[in-house]
Order: C-alpha cells, then structure tokens, then sequence
C-alpha cells in the first residue's frame, strides 16, 4: 500500500487511492482529493452529500446504494456527478474517506 503526503498529513491508501483506515479521514483529506476531482470549493450540496455518506458508512459499514444516496439527499444522479465529476462511488466516497465500494470501477 501507499501513502500520501498532503499539508502535513500522511494519508495510508490502497492501490486506487482511496483511504484504508475511514478513521484517518480529516479535513485535509477532502482538500487532497476534491483537486482531482476538479472542484475548487465546497458547497453545501457536496458537504449534504459527503456527511450522508459518512453517516451510512458509520451506521452500516458500507456505501450506500446510488438510489438510496439520491433519494436521501434529493439529488438526481445526474446532479450526483455535477458535484462529483468521477461519480458517487470513485469521487463522493473516496473523498468521504470511505473503501472503495463494490463495482466501483
């Protein structure tokens, strides 16, 4: 596995870049990760996103169902990958510290 330097933090990842421990996750994660989705600031609508996903991880070990993300949040899918242009499970919960989710190409 590998680790990433990022504002002082060491971030341990596994092969696609996505956090191994969700513990470790911190606000300079979230800095790391939103430049490689191309989004310069954070919005409301990405925080509701990413803080829903962290919840259903905390509750249920797993990410949530795309249809369950868009119906809690209101979001359609299309509105999902505005926010987060690699999409729900590579962009929205890898900065949200989640594993990479099952079928997440």
């Amino acid at each position: 596995m590998a680790n990433v330097e990022f504002e002082g933090k060491s971030f341990e990842v596994d092969e696609d870049g996505f956090l191994l421990k969700f513990e470790e996750w911190t606000p300079e994660w979230v800095d790391y990760c939103k430049a490689g989705e191309g989004i310069k600031e954070l919005n409301e609508e990405h925080q509701k996103v990413l803080d829903f996903l962290q919840d259903y991880y905390k509750k249920n070990g797993i990410a949530p169902m795309v249809r369950i993300l868009s119906k809690v949040t209101g979001y359609k899918l299309k509105h999902i990958y505005e926010l987060f242009p690699s999409g729900p499970g590579k962009g929205a919960c890898k900065m949200a510290g989640l594993p990479k989710p099952t079928g997440c190409v």
